[in-house]
């Protein structure tokens, strides 16, 4: 299996239309995935509910990645996520990632800060990956 990354997660996980969540996640994280997000830890089904929170309040977006580093199971980025919101305003967030990966390559453990650089208040809550 070829290790993921975090372009490649977001991408399956929110802007492919009609993509089957389950699949997505299954491809992408590990059944006993963790994360903290500026401070609170989730787990993988607590995310899998944020997400699809995230997906009925996006029309679109996009990510870029910044910087990326890998070493071993050890994975490291900087990256900006834009996102398109139903009511027409957009929000971008960047976000700084670190993260443990099982040896099949799927995140197993997300730690990440994030910023908002433009959008309203209510998206600080929307944390791309919570």
């Amino acid at each position: 299996m070829t290790s993921t990354d975090i372009a490649r997660a977001i991408n399956d996980l929110l802007f492919s239309p009609g993509a089957d969540l389950a699949e997505a996640l299954d491809r992408h994280f590990t059944p006993d995935y963790r994360q903290r997000t500026n401070g609170v830890w989730s787990d993988r089904t607590s995310f899998a509910r944020h997400i699809t929170r995230l997906r009925s309040l996006i029309r679109s977006g996009h990510i870029e990645v910044h910087d990326e580093l890998r070493d071993g199971l050890r994975y490291a980025d900087r990256h900006t996520v834009t996102l398109s919101h139903h009511d027409g305003h957009t929000s971008r967030t960047e976000v700084y990632l670190f993260a443990e990966l099982a040896p099949d390559g799927r995140f197993q453990r997300v730690e990440e800060t994030t910023l908002l650089i433009t959008g309203q208040l209510d998206d600080e809550n929307l944390g791309l990956i919570k």
